[in-house]
């Protein structure tokens, strides 16, 4: 079946979700590092409220119940479960796509929990490192390949080194199920965006693939964001996920990122979109006042750019829905965020719908489906 992109035949899928989630089974790292850091990795503990991730140099237990609280009445949901006690979902495919049946979901993009993510991508030790993020890949890469048709896996970009970060993506990209590069810091190791990452994001181009960035990036281990009597920076930037995509963005636009790699493609994950259009007024506003010279009149803007080279993935942003044009309706994409809280599940048509009821249902199907099909090459035959 043409589908309008290319003439490439696909199968037909009426709801993609751009960002769901896994949850990491206790033995990911154990079972799988290396002996000489087995006692290092991240691994789960009981203790008397629940059980939680644990690592060297992490300032306190990290909880997971709100990670895995979708479908739970909002009275009974808590920050501190049982692994045994979530749902099965989060780390066996077979139940996983039953869940994804269970809300008319086709396919779904899986992301790792953040704050577990956050014990790999912030360890300083780049062999440690490096182990952990193999030992991730490959977990994921076989719960992918179950079903690659609806289970697309974000690999985890090493980020202690641009050789390393390169080997990695050469190692994985091409498994069944891995669709794109998931990454938590820049490749050379800081928050800081230098030409130094180049020969990286060419080699996430080669590889036909996107990068992405989910909500933010981060250098510095996690630590409880639920604790009691303490409002952490951390837990009000969850409620405002967006708060850092506008410095990422600034900083690709700024370092002439896609004058180099013309072909890079960056997704923001789960920052919504309602705040594009607010932002490219007011940096083409910034370059015009600052502008001078005959090359000015022949530089491009940076909405051109941002229009060229970003998509984004919300959860419910009804101001990005009802300004789908001043966004651009081929980069906006639907997630459920399944099975964290802010999903919907298994309920999930009942607020597209809603969104949607006077949107034109081709503009509605790229957003809810076309658009992650197209970009994580979902049924393609």
């Amino acid at each position: 079946m043409a589908d309008g992109f290319g003439g490439i035949r696909r199968r037909a899928y009426r709801l993609v979700d751009a960002d769901a989630h896994i949850n990491e089974p206790p033995d990911l790292w154990t079972s799988r590092l290396p002996l000489k850091y087995r006692d290092r990795a991240p691994h789960v503990e009981q203790f008397r409220e629940g059980d939680a991730w644990v690592m060297e140099g992490a300032p306190a237990p990290i909880n997971f119940g709100f990670n895995a609280a979708a479908g739970i009445e909002r009275s009974k949901r808590s920050p501190w479960v049982r692994f045994e006690d979530i749902r099965r979902g989060g780390h066996d495919p077979v139940a996983r796509l039953e869940e994804m049946d269970e809300d008319l979901v086709d396919a779904a993009v899986l992301y790792p929990t953040p704050r577990v993510s956050q014990l790999v991508i912030a360890n300083d030790d780049p062999e440690f490192h490096l182990a952990m993020v193999e030992a991730y890949n490959d977990w994921l890469s076989e719960y992918c390949s179950y079903d690659p048709t609806r289970l697309g896996g974000m690999m985890l970009l090493p980020n202690r080194g641009v050789a390393a970060a390169i080997d990695e993506i050469g190692r994985v990209i091409e498994r069944p199920g891995i669709v794109g590069v998931l990454m938590g810091c820049y490749p050379h190791g800081t928050l800081d965006l230098t030409e130094e990452d180049d020969p990286v994001w060419r080699a996430i181009v080669d590889a036909g693939v996107a990068l992405h960035i989910h909500v933010s990036l981060g250098n510095q281990l996690p630590r409880d964001m639920y604790a009691p009597g303490v409002i952490s920076e951390n837990r009000v930037q969850g409620d405002l996920r967006f708060l850092q995509s506008p410095v990422r963005m600034m900083q690709f636009l700024t370092a002439g990122v896609f004058d180099r790699v013309p072909d890079l493609n960056v997704v923001l994950a789960e920052v919504d979109a309602g705040w594009v259009p607010y932002l490219k007024e007011q940096v083409d506003n910034r370059f015009r006042r600052r502008a001078f010279g005959p090359a000015a009149r022949r530089t491009r803007l940076p909405s051109d750019y941002i229009e060229e080279h970003f998509y984004y993935t919300y959860i419910t942003d009804h101001f990005a829905v009802r300004n789908r044009h001043a966004i651009g309706v081929e980069r906006i994409m639907w997630s459920s965020d399944f099975p964290h809280t802010g999903s919907d599940w298994p309920d999930s048509w009942r607020t597209i719908d809603a969104d949607f009821a006077d949107v034109p249902r081709e503009e509605r199907d790229l957003i809810i489906a076309g658009n992650a099909q197209r970009l994580y090459r979902f049924g393609e035959s």
